[in-house]
């Protein structure tokens, strides 16, 4: 903070506010079926808030809550004034994830409410007509925000934090590095590394003693491992093998990813003061752990423009990615004829699909995972598909486009688990939000300025627009579902988008947006899609999987992402039904 900072004063409490929505709350997801136990079923099958709900809105607030409200009133208040308000209820905030209680707000006030905090107000959208009309219809017209000033110390301008004008130029040249022939070789890469990971859990089932059935593992390190080493090899040709060993950029790479994660969920952002990355222990070690990395990509750099074999975009598209040796999205970025490959820029990119790809795929295998154990029926289903299609093969991508029911068990822990749980923008000038559903006909303005937070959870769980919204049912997407009466939305229905290779905000009008929408969705989407359909295939080909305790053990921490507290701690049990001959996979 600079000697200005009496003025920036807002701003540092606005982004304050906004690191308090991804506040470090924990709270135990159950069994998806018991997971409703914070609603109760109205008769019109809507549902509605519980009575301990009811009587928590009207108690009396108390000092914080008022003093919340108070300021915004003094502050902010006319300025989004037709909108219907959630007052700043300070205490509604702390002791659980943000999220639950935008749903709580969700039911309360409707699909666009202002969420008034502090100095500070806020749209809330849980919508998919008005988020539809923020991400694609009116999509220059906003801006990651605050996002953008928390991300850009670690990923400089990389798609996620970048402006408009940088994210315009570099999307041009990374969309098409995930071309269908650099998929097709990705996919061994995927299964390289979770061979690896399905390895040694073979190993530690036959250590030392030979009569151990299961062993017992948390779920959710091993898959970050294994989304680390993909990432790696996948993007820039970098083996961190993390799954067997660990490095000085390993540790690095991990330290960078916690502070990513700090800095998501911490209130106050002291680390823009002067001096404190040379002061504070843990920003000295962000940014040793920072300068490793970035050493270790402009190494890589370095190497990829010493060897640049330069040609046209669709000659690049139509290597022949078995003879590579690197297969890398790096490789192709330097290799294309006429482009920029500044080394800043190329490390910015890189960084942040190794922040942004690693969090993610780690998280929605742990999801997938515990909705399985919970489900075996379902499980058991997979392990089916899973043994029908491959057999004693290798896992090829024509395999994963038959493996259509492991797709849509990872888009549905997707849907209940979203990654991440709300998508921030900034309006850039005035607009002119629509009502949505049940909302005001003529719409809402908003000034520029406004902060706008899209509730993916909310969107994904909505009463209105899914059928048995908190209940685990990947088979929910093979059946269209009509508009039923809700003017401007057009339903759910999977053939909108021919060969689609999952479910997607097309197909469901953007009540479903597992990785955004619009012109800023996530250019990695089938990259990540098929890495976790690769690995939980060759969990459930060789394991049967249980968790360690009760599901309501499993607590959840939200920030970034939404993952577990203490770990997805689960037994592992070879599959009976797996012969010998069906575990060595030949090449076919």
């Amino acid at each position: 903070m600079d000697a200005t900072a009496l003025g920036h004063l807002p701003t540092v409490i606005h982004g304050g506010f906004q690191r308090l929505l991804s506040f470090s709350a924990t709270h135990s997801p159950h069994s998806i079926p018991s997971f409703n136990s914070r609603f109760a079923k109205c008769s019109s099958g809507i549902r509605c808030q519980s009575s301990s709900m009811e009587k928590s809105k009207t108690s009396k607030k108390n000092l914080l809550d008022n003093a919340s409200n108070l300021l915004t009133n003094l502050l902010s208040g006319g300025r989004l004034g037709s909108l219907p308000t959630a007052e700043g209820a300070v205490s509604d905030l702390f002791g659980r994830p943000l999220f639950f209680s935008l749903y709580d707000w969700f039911l309360e006030h409707g699909s666009v409410y202002k969420l008034a905090f502090g100095p500070k107000s806020f749209v809330v959208v849980s919508d998919p007509i008005v988020a539809r009309h923020v991400l694609r219809e009116n999509a220059f017209s906003y801006d990651k925000g605050v996002l953008a000033e928390i991300l850009e110390p670690i990923m400089g301008k990389g798609l996620i934090p970048a402006d408009l004008g940088t994210w315009k130029q570099r999307r041009k040249v990374i969309a098409p590095g995930f071309h269908s022939l650099f998929l097709e070789a990705m996919v061994k890469v995927f299964t390289d590394c979770s061979e690896r990971s399905i390895s040694k859990f073979e190993k530690l089932l036959e250590s030392e003693n030979s009569e151990i059935e299961e062993i017992q593992l948390d779920l959710e390190a091993e898959f970050s491992n294994l989304a680390l080493d993909i990432i790696g090899l996948g993007i820039f040709n970098y083996d961190f093998g993390s799954v067997t060993k660990e490095s000085p950029v390993i540790k690095a790479v991990y330290g960078t990813l916690f502070e990513a994660e700090h800095r998501s969920t911490f209130y106050i952002p002291y680390w823009n003061l002067p001096f404190v990355r040379w002061i504070v222990p843990r920003q000295i070690k962000f940014h040793n752990d920072l300068k490793i990395i970035n050493d270790c990509l402009d190494g890589l750099i370095k190497n990829a423009k010493e060897t640049r074999q330069e040609d046209d975009v669709e000659k690049l598209q139509q290597r022949d990615y078995s003879s590579l040796k690197d297969v890398s999205l790096l490789r192709f970025l330097v290799d294309m004829r006429g482009v920029d490959v500044d080394d800043r820029q190329l490390r910015d990119d890189l960084m942040t699909m190794l922040i942004a790809g690693h969090e993610t795929t780690a998280a929605v295998l742990t999801w997938s995972v515990f909705l399985l154990a919970q489900n075996p029926s379902k499980m058991k289903k997979a392990q089916m598909e899973v043994d029908s299609v491959l057999g004693g093969k290798k896992i090829t991508l024509e395999c994963l486009k038959k493996m259509e029911y492991l797709r849509l068990i990872i888009v549905e822990a997707l849907r209940l688990y979203p990654q991440p749980p709300l998508l921030i923008r900034r309006a850039l000038k005035e607009d002119k939000l629509p009502g949505g559903y049940m909302g005001n006909e003529d719409g809402y303005s908003i000034p520029a300025g406004t902060d706008i937070f899209i509730s993916v959870y909310n969107l994904h769980r909505s009463p209105y627009f899914w059928d048995k919204p908190d209940e685990f049912e990947p088979e929910r997407f093979l059946t269209p579902k009509a508009n039923e009466g809700i003017a401007g939305w057009a339903g759910y229905d999977p053939s909108r988008s021919p060969g689609a290779m999952y479910p997607n905000e097309i197909t469901s009008d953007f009540a479903f947006i597992p990785f955004g929408g619009g012109p800023r969705k996530c250019v990695g989407d089938q990259f990540a899609l098929l890495e976790s359909t690769v690995a939980l295939a060759l969990l459930l080909q060789k394991f049967d999987v249980q968790l360690r305790g009760s599901p309501d053990e499993v607590q959840l921490i939200t920030g970034a992402t939404i993952h577990t507290k203490s770990g997805l701690w689960c037994k592992l049990r070879r599959r009976a039904s797996v012969g010998a001959k069906q575990n060595q996979l030949v090449e076919v």
